[in-house]
């Protein structure tokens, strides 16, 4: 009966978390064509520099919020679990975009760089041991 009781709350939750994530993706959506009218807007005229540096950030951004919600989506699908990978790659994502917007300054430049070869390298060895242990697996069997 308390297991029954659990199991009811638990899918409740789950319900619940995956309505309000399905409102997070919609918003994103949203935010997401009001980036692309920005873009459209500030693409067609490109008068200086600073409207294409407008450009670059917004274009960036996008290809965040796109990560986002490939991320809440994978989440959804993946049973409520989110792959360290895609918050590892969200995280490049917007290191980049910083690094595509600083100007001027060598050491926030350097710093960020050493930062996303970090986060490379983290990959890297996720990637390494996942396949280490896809290894173990074929050996057992």
């Amino acid at each position: 009966m308390k297991n029954n009781t659990f199991a009811k709350f638990e899918r409740a939750i789950s319900t619940i978390v995956d309505i309000l994530l399905a409102i997070l993706i919609l918003v994103v959506v949203i935010v997401m064509a009001e980036g692309i009218i920005n873009i459209i807007m500030h693409v067609i005229p490109l008068n200086n520099v600073s409207e294409l540096t407008l450009l670059i950030d917004e274009i960036a951004t996008l290809f965040i919020l796109l990560e986002v919600i490939l991320m809440l989506l994978r989440y959804i699908k993946e049973g409520h679990h989110i792959p360290v990978r895609y918050l590892i790659l969200i995280s490049i994502t917007a290191i980049l975009r910083e690094l595509l917007l600083a100007h001027g300054n060598g050491m926030n430049s350097l710093l960020l760089s050493i930062s996303i070869l970090i986060l490379v390298g983290v990959l890297f060895i996720l990637e390494k041991v996942k396949a280490f242990h896809k290894g173990e697996n074929r050996l057992e069997k």
